[in-house]
């Protein structure tokens, strides 16, 4: 994989409650230099990374129901129609967990599809990752969530928040790769730190990945 390619699965992320639009702004201009395919931030600053990355091939990602995924369904709905009139693109949420534990499918179902719906009404190409948080899950959990996240129409099942237990590994990356219809991408994030680790992350079918680090994957795949 040369450096390029990785640059382009990456979503550059700052979701630290401490941000500022100082650090927002360095969050923007590596993500330009670099050539990562977003950067992932809360909706606070949605408005503002859209403003720097206006004319640039980045794109801003956002969250909905973060991290949590407790809120209601109307709430998503509605963060995620905000979020893409102030200028994201992509939106990244969180299911309903307990629904989904205890096998409220159809609410899982609604929830999800509201936000689809919510985000191509105003964007037909805007994507819509779900983030299932694989550290709470069992297998079979895992299994059903794609299948629910498909049902909805959403476009990537995320493994983790990065605020749940544990974070993106190569095992459930493959899982979920295995249940999803090919159209459909995965997106791994959580704990990304090394080259190595990101390199068999996609290995293992992730066609994203959200990490913090993305520079410093860059720089150990040009030492490699």
């Amino acid at each position: 994989m040369t450096r390029n390619q990785l640059a382009a699965i990456i979503d550059h992320t700052l979701l630290k409650p401490t941000a500022t639009t100082r650090d927002i702004r360095r969050l923007c201009a590596e993500a330009m230099a670099e050539g990562f395919a977003a950067v992932c931030v809360n909706p606070a600053h949605v408005e503002y990374a859209a403003k720097i990355l206006a004319g640039s091939t980045v794109a801003v990602c956002t969250v909905i129901g973060f991290p949590l995924g407790a809120t209601t369904p109307s709430v998503k709905k509605k963060e995620a129609e905000e979020a893409i009139n102030n200028g994201a693109r992509e939106v990244d949420m969180v299911i309903n967990i307990g629904a989904l534990k205890e096998g409220n499918h159809d609410l899982v179902v609604a929830d999800i599809r509201g936000v689809v719906e919510a985000v191509t009404a105003l964007l037909p190409d805007g994507l819509v990752k779900v983030i299932i948080e694989t550290g709470y899950l069992n297998h079979e959990e895992k299994i059903t969530a794609c299948r629910l996240v498909w049902q909805a129409g959403a476009h990537y099942v995320k493994t983790s928040t990065g605020f749940g237990p544990g974070g993106a590994t190569v095992e459930d990356v493959g899982l979920l790769r295995e249940n999803l219809p090919p159209e459909m991408g995965v997106k791994a994030a959580g704990g990304i730190r090394t080259t190595g680790q990101a390199l068999a992350l996609i290995r293992a079918g992730a066609a994203r990945l959200g990490t913090s680090a993305g520079p410093a994957l860059l720089a150990g795949l040009q030492a490699q």
